[in-house]
């Protein structure tokens, strides 16, 4: 096993704890959800966070992006939204000639709220953005300022007005994490400290970090351990959602398409992830346990049989794991 710094592990185990007590100034509970954007953030990747409405997604998306100390921008996506409105558009002055009028995508944080709200041509206005960061606008190409990073909200229960996000767009996302209710506990607190009732402002919410810093954390996530024999137990787990039949998953008959090579590359440097968020120097079989399900439940797409049965991919992923042990 390579020796990795351990001081760094400890310096940017203490950057994670005040930026999660930064965000918990604003939201209360919610730890795991905060764990999975900060997860997203060491890799370079982006989140999908979806929640029924009034339990603090758009805020929590925000406070995030103050306590980075990013470029932040908010896109509200709804039926009438245009490409060029998040991509950007050509424009011609007399006298001046043509020139580019950069659009909301050239930023640090893109909070995407409610991107379901949107057709899909509108949805893929980001694809070029989040997976090449970068943007074309008329004939030239734009790089985008890095760390960049997308958080997109969408609502699950609302189906009026809403459009399915294409799976080429879906697939972008390296987690789709579901943020559910409060404990009664700390609702009874949100009661008295919540965004109605207080300005935003009045959080004091203070950057902990820079994207200089989110950058060397990136790097630093990718040096983790992984050891080969977790990398094949990587690509079973992966596997066993194209070839159910190969590992004896029952509900693998609900399966219409199993999750394509960017989910293994997903679960290895999440799981890097969040054994740097739990102060370790190397990746264990529980990393990928507590990872896995963020980054598959959205790749395994179910049949029409399996989607009128109402079959959930957590419970596939459940299976998944009670029939491939690690190796």
């Amino acid at each position: 096993m390579p020796e990795v710094d351990t001081e760094k592990i400890k310096k940017y185990g203490v950057l994670i704890k005040n930026l999660k007590k930064e965000l918990s100034r604003v939201v209360i509970g919610q730890e795991e959800v905060m764990n999975s954007l900060i997860k997203g953030l060491l890799t370079n990747a982006h989140v999908l966070l979806e929640g029924v409405p009034g339990i603090a997604k758009t805020l929590l998306l925000k406070t995030l992006a103050v306590a980075v100390g990013c470029d932040f921008k908010r896109i509200q996506f709804t039926v009438d939204l245009l490409p060029t409105d998040i991509t950007g558009v050509i424009s011609y002055h007399e006298g001046k000639g043509f020139y580019v009028i950069k659009g909301p995508v050239f930023t640090n944080f893109l909070l995407a709220d409610e991107i379901n709200r949107a057709p899909p041509k509108t949805q893929s206005a980001l694809l070029e953005a989040m997976q090449e960061r970068q943007v074309t606008i008329g004939r030239e190409t734009y790089m985008l300022t890095e760390p960049f990073f997308v958080m997109a909200t969408q609502n699950p229960i609302e189906t009026t007005g809403t459009y399915e996000l294409p799976e080429a767009q879906i697939d972008r996302f390296l987690f789709k994490v579901i943020m559910k209710y409060p404990r009664l506990d700390e609702e009874k607190t949100i009661i008295d400290n919540n965004i109605s009732v207080r300005s935003f402002e009045s959080y004091n919410v203070k950057p902990v970090t820079n994207g200089k810093e989110i950058i060397a954390m990136q790097e630093f996530t990718k040096k983790i351990f992984l050891s080969e024999k977790l990398k094949v137990y990587i690509t079973k787990l992966v596997d066993s959602t194209r070839n159910p039949k190969k590992y004896g998953l029952t509900l693998g008959k609900y399966i219409e398409y199993g999750a394509s090579p960017r989910a293994s590359i997903g679960l290895a440097i999440a799981a890097k992830a969040d054994a740097l968020v739990r102060g370790e120097s190397f990746v264990k079989p529980q990393h990928i346990k507590n990872i896995a399900y963020e980054v598959l439940r959205h790749r395994i797409l179910l049949s029409y049989e399996g989607m009128a049965r109402k079959i959930s991919t957590d419970e596939i992923i459940d299976e998944i794991f009670k029939k491939i042990p690690v190796m």
